[in-house]
């Protein structure tokens, strides 16, 4: 399977597009989301289609990365997800999230750094948790692909702090 490439997430992770209103579709079309009732206790159903990826911004990556956004804040919650996917070689920039960050990886092989700690291998299967407001990174391998779900809550609106780039001498260091 072809993995695309993505944004965090995002992003701003990351800022995943509002769902689209009942009223918006065209006369016999389906509902992207669904009720089965129509109080606040009904379940919603988002299909796939109404979430398409869209390509992670260069000021917030290196390489070719697509995110698709999964669920933003509803109701009380301020945590929202997306599906973020990196092309061999692809990483985030700098960034740090007011309330955390956590990162379900789901196929293939990365790497992720705290500032001041040293690169760590990540694969699919794995689960890493960002502390707030620590600087850090996250990306594919040189050689792999691989595609995370990023979950992170929002404080004031944003969900994100992006910074500069990761540089290539850093990013060519890999796990030691």
């Amino acid at each position: 399977m072809k993995l695309l490439t993505v944004i965090a997430c995002i992003l701003p992770l990351l800022a995943c597009t509002p769902e689209p209103e009942q009223g918006s579709r065209a006369p016999g079309e389906a509902a992207d989301v669904r009720s089965a009732a129509a109080d606040s206790a009904a379940m919603e159903l988002s299909r796939s289609a109404a979430r398409p990826p869209a390509r992670g911004p260069g000021a917030w990556f290196t390489g070719a990365v697509t995110i698709t956004p999964l669920f933003n804040p509803k109701g009380e919650s301020q945590v929202g997800a997306a599906l973020v996917r990196f092309e061999p070689g692809a990483r985030t920039a700098w960034h740090k999230h007011p309330l955390g960050q956590r990162l379900v990886v789901l196929e293939g092989s990365g790497w992720t750094q705290v500032e001041g700690g040293p690169i760590e291998a990540i694969h699919a299967g794995d689960v890493v948790w960002c502390p707030p407001d620590v600087r850090h990174w996250h990306g594919a391998t040189p050689t792999s692909a691989m595609a995370h779900v990023a979950i992170q809550e929002a404080e004031n609106g944003s969900p994100v702090e992006w910074m500069e780039h990761v540089p290539d001498n850093l990013y060519a260091n890999g796990p030691q």
